[in-house]
């Protein structure tokens, strides 16, 4: 029972760590077509 919780923690924890990293990039991809299409100021 413990090894599953164990388990299944890992798991969450792992899919967090995608999710977050996920985020920083569309961020970043945002930021890029921003400042490429944003024109001179």
């Amino acid at each position: 029972m413990h090894d599953m919780m164990g388990g299944v923690g890992a798991m969450w924890g792992m899919g967090l760590l995608w999710l977050l990293l996920l985020v920083l990039v569309a961020l970043g991809i945002v930021a890029l077509v921003k400042y490429l299409f944003g024109g001179p100021r």
